[in-house]
């Protein structure tokens, strides 16, 4: 499932592109990522008395009770009404479809053979404000075909930052400002009706013909909750973001394909990624030294 090093490197996949510099890939992001929390761990910067403000994400990840990037959670977004954090653009093709839109380490490690690599994603963009906390949507792009998480997460964080049609790319001024999320999609079951599905838990993806035209769109299973729809509002609002104008009393009368999924959000400030990343390069600098 989605965690605080695909965040890490998604941030520095748009850093290392906005800063033309070389990122680290995902691999090594992963173990700078594990090789800081021991670090943090060793001098007591973790652990019982573990500080909110000292590493946010990394306490989301090992608080299992935390429910910031569970997909039944409304997530820490406040997000208005009207921009919809995964809302997407029209779908012509719902078979083949790309949208805009532990405080200790396990003992245990899985068996290669059991580790999945490639899932469909989405990488959300939003912008925080100083003043006031609140989240704005700034991009959000995904596909439904599984993907590398290597290549997917860095090709998907910059396409949401940089073409999402609905706004301006991100520019490198922007950086200290975002939040970024990812979201790993898994467990796609087609519904028996339009209502198969639970508020919270799963995404919905919908696809329809109507006057000979073909529609699909999705939401990702936090923005209802976020929206506080309904399932009816849910559908209806979908429909229309794929571009439906018939009357809204008679969505019923609409043949909806209808497909849900599940998806764990995971999210990370831009502070906690340059606390990381500061670190990472500072122990790349010792660790050349002492091979010199």
């Amino acid at each position: 499932m989605a965690s605080v090093d695909h965040c890490l490197y998604c941030f520095e996949a748009l850093a290392s592109h906005l800063e033309k510099r070389r990122g680290f890939s995902l691999l090594e992001v992963q173990k700078s990522w594990r090789e800081h929390v021991k670090a943090l761990a060793g001098d007591g910067s973790i652990g019982s008395s573990f500080s909110k403000k000292q590493l946010p994400a990394f306490r989301r990840v090992a608080d299992p009770s935390s429910d910031t990037g569970s997909a039944s959670s409304g997530s820490s977004m406040s997000l208005s009404t009207d921009t919809p954090a995964t809302s997407v653009e029209s779908l012509p093709d719902a078979a083949d479809m790309t949208e805009e839109e532990d405080g200790e380490e396990d003992e245990e490690e899985e068996d290669d053979d059991e580790i999945v690599t490639e899932f469909p994603l989405f990488v959300t963009w939003n912008t925080i404000s100083r003043r006031s906390g609140h989240r704005s949507l700034r991009g959000c792009i995904g596909t439904f075909e599984a993907q590398e998480l290597d290549s997917g997460l860095s090709e998907y964080a910059l396409t949401s930052a940089l073409h999402d049609t609905r706004f301006p790319p991100v520019d490198s001024d922007e950086l200290p400002d975002l939040e970024v999320a990812v979201t790993l999609l898994t467990d796609f079951e087609e519904c028996d009706s339009a209502m198969d599905w639970t508020l919270g838990v799963h995404g919905v993806r919908i696809s329809f013909t109507y006057h000979g035209r073909r529609y699909g769109a999705t939401y990702l299973p936090d923005v209802p909750v976020e929206q506080e729809w309904t399932k009816e509002e849910t559908l209806v609002s979908l429909m229309r973001k794929a571009g439906w104008m018939g009357r809204k009393d008679r969505w019923r009368d609409v043949d909806l394909k209808v497909v849900r999924y599940k998806g764990k959000k995971v999210s990370l400030e831009y502070a906690e990624y340059r606390k990381w990343y500061d670190w990472a390069q500072a122990n790349a600098k010792t660790k050349r030294g002492k091979s010199a």
